[in-house]
């Protein structure tokens, strides 16, 4: 658990970091398939024909094929950047201005022992503005860019790509080969198929449905069971002659799912929500903002 500082301005707050999100991949281990035997890897020198300890290994970056400039370690622990507890507030921005593309991964930042009151403070203040920090620290070795928000009631920080780290789509020659021209209709009817499946977003609406179908068959197979699993059962792929008879069919197939499942078209989804936001705004009281 990283423990430190979050210092913006002339105030600091003591701040320790969990990591947001909980790795549930399945892992496999590599066996050998006549015994089951775990396969182990050892660090093997291709030229001389031999195992090697770890002392005998130092890192190399290859400049050509079979060429390599070797960096040692008094070069690198020169290079790399000096260890800091504190992690430094820069600027606030808007969230709509970080393409979401920069982000990767995010952790929850909570008080540490006499921060509780900064930390409620930059917590209200970030919420009511609206806004987002952005800031560097050093985690293992390496200067992150980070932003910080508000969420619920913490504070959560996702480490950030660097600029230069995102590739341009100008390199991407794919997108770039053919000329094509979009008629009004094709741009119409592709927006309704757009609309017609538009809802709110809920993260509770999806799961892991490969993962948790890999754990079952784990458990089965451990208490014994050696039949081979059922495929999932996958709705018939459209077959349509071109692309508008393709987007025809596709809101088709949408209207007959809603209709067969029970669900309301987008427009009386839509007045529903708005009558019952509007109740609920008439029965909650308008809470005054004071400030001491």
């Amino acid at each position: 658990m990283w423990k430190g500082t979050l210092a913006f301005g002339l105030v600091s707050v003591p701040v320790k970091l969990y990591t947001a999100v909980g790795d549930r991949s399945v892992r496999f281990h590599q066996l050998h398939a006549a015994d089951h035997s775990r396969v182990v890897q050892k660090r093997f020198c291709a030229a001389e024909d031999r195992e090697i300890s770890y002392e005998e290994i130092v890192k190399g970056f290859e400049i050509a094929p079979g060429r390599h400039v070797v960096i040692e370690p008094e070069e690198l622990a020169v290079l790399e950047p000096a260890f800091s507890s504190t992690i430094e507030i820069e600027q606030f921005v808007l969230m709509e201005e970080i393409d979401p593309i920069l982000f990767d991964r995010p952790y929850y930042l909570v008080p540490g022992r006499g921060g509780a009151k900064p930390y409620r403070l930059l917590l209200r203040a970030m919420h009511d503005t609206g806004k987002v920090a952005i800031g560097r620290v050093v985690l293992r070795s390496r200067q992150q860019l980070v932003a910080i928000r508000s969420r619920e009631d913490a504070l959560v920080m996702t480490t950030m790509n660097f600029g230069e780290e995102i590739v341009p789509t100008a390199e991407l020659e794919e997108l770039h080969e053919e000329r094509v021209e979009l008629s009004e209709s094709e741009i119409e009817i592709a927006e309704r198929l757009v609309d017609s499946i538009t809802r709110p977003f809920d993260v509770g609406d999806y799961r892991d449905t490969f993962g948790q179908a890999l754990l079952a068959l784990i458990e089965r197979k451990a208490g014994g069971e050696q039949a081979m699993p059922e495929p999932p059962a996958r709705e018939p792929q459209l077959q349509a002659p071109d692309l508008m008879s393709a987007l025809e069919a596709s809101i088709e197939q949408v209207r007959a799912r809603r209709a067969r499942d029970g669900v309301p078209p987008a427009a009386k989804r839509e007045k529903r929500r708005g009558a019952a936001r509007e109740g609920a705004a008439a029965k909650s009281p308008k809470k005054a903002r004071t400030r001491g």
